[in-house]
């Protein structure tokens, strides 16, 4: 049975002595991406953390349950079956100056390396009775010097961790990345982010691709990475490489006073101000928003696909905001009056879960600001409610 003990982090977070199974290593300015692993790493349901080590002058992200040095061997060659964490190490700490001694441990072999340290597995080797063979007398030909086969990590060959985190309080965030050719700006992927992923192929001569995050309640963030020459794209201050992945880092800032932030996935049903039900997740964001932020004021914004006159059916004294009950309200009205009705169908949601009336107004433009010809294929898009930030 493993030996089990969780490494309290000490206020200066440096790791006591101990063995540590490692799982990715980080510079003494790159705490925030070791923050950042560990929280995501737990969100899948694994146990680590992260400590300093001042001597080598290295943040590590650990599974922090494994303490017994046996047990941190197995447990590593367990793990590197996982393509993520094929590079894995066993880690030691120690006050002892310049310990270069061996370590064995059960039948394996285990050599200590500096810098960092790593602890590499490898199998003994089967020894057999080598049967004698005559020495055969010929010329001897000097065989030339192998040039090293090095093989550049790229978005082909390499898998990307897509990091989202809130920049004011490091924490990971849920949301989606779009993936872009760069060069004829056409979408190529929807991608969940704090997820390991291989990114597409954009199939073009220069490889880059644009990564757009657009999370409710931040301001949107794209960042720039080349399929085909990642390694040189670690100079820019959001792509790190952590052993066998890239690890591409969105810093998302929160929405100010005078942004615009679109409900795209509020729906509504046709001539009717009551939404969806699927539409709860995308209001939850805007509650939070409006919650975390109490000073926070927002006026929102109904728009149509095309203007024109016809029926609308309004939500009902039972206030069911997502179906049409027995008590709507028929009626018609112009397309600003609609648009109004729905950014209003809104403003009563977050009412009725607590925010203050006095911080959320309502305007209906009708067609009159709409994002695409009403008769295109993203027509659909025209029909939205915008949300302003007018105090924060």
């Amino acid at each position: 049975m493993a030996s089990v003990q969780t490494f309290a982090q000490t206020d200066s977070k440096n790791l006591p002595n101990g063995n540590y199974l490692v799982v990715a290593a980080f510079s003494p300015a790159h705490e925030d991406f070791a923050i950042r692993l560990s929280a995501s790493l737990n969100k899948e349901g694994h146990h680590t953390a992260y400590g300093f080590e001042a001597a080598r002058k290295f943040w590590y992200v650990y599974f922090d349950q494994i303490t017994a040095l046996d047990d941190c061997i197995s447990e590593c060659k367990k793990i590197q079956k996982d393509e993520r964490f094929s590079d894995a190490w066993v880690h030691i700490v120690t006050d002892a100056p310049n310990s270069k001694s061996p370590i064995v441990a059960t039948p394996e072999t285990v050599e200590q390396k500096k810098e960092p340290a790593i602890i590499i597995i490898k199998e003994e080797p089967v020894v057999t009775e080598e049967k004698k063979v005559e020495p055969v007398v010929t010329d001897v030909v000097e065989n030339p010097v192998a040039a090293p086969v090095y093989l550049p990590q790229t978005l082909k060959n390499t898998p990307v961790f897509l990091s989202l985190f809130n920049t004011t309080t490091n924490e990971v965030m849920d949301g989606e990345v779009e993936v872009v050719n760069t060069e004829t700006a056409k979408l190529i992927a929807r991608v969940k982010g704090n997820t390991y992923i291989t990114l597409p192929n954009p199939g073009t001569k220069s490889g880059n691709l644009s990564l757009i995050n657009d999370t409710f309640g931040y301001r949107k963030e794209q960042l720039e990475i080349n399929f085909k020459e990642t390694e040189r794209d670690t100079l820019r201050p959001y792509v790190v490489l952590v052993g066998n992945f890239y690890m591409i880092n969105f810093g998302l800032t929160k929405v100010q006073k005078g942004d615009i932030s679109t409900l795209y996935n509020v729906y509504f049903l046709n001539d009717a101000a009551i939404m969806l039900p699927e539409s709860k997740y995308q209001l939850n964001s805007l509650l939070q928003m409006m919650t975390e932020n109490p000073k926070m004021k927002i006026v929102l914004h109904g728009h149509t696909n095309g203007g024109g006159r016809g029926k609308i059916i309004y939500m009902g004294p039972s206030k069911n905001f997502f179906a049409v009950t027995s008590d709507v309200i028929n009626g018609s009205g112009s397309a600003k009056e609609l648009s109004k009705a729905r950014a209003e169908t809104i403003r009563q949601w977050l009412i009725s879960q607590g925010i203050s009336e006095d911080r959320i107004t309502v305007k209906g433009w009708g067609g009159t600001r709409m994002i695409h010809d009403k008769n295109s294929t993203f027509a659909r898009k025209n029909i939205r409610v915008d949300v302003e930030v007018v105090e924060d």
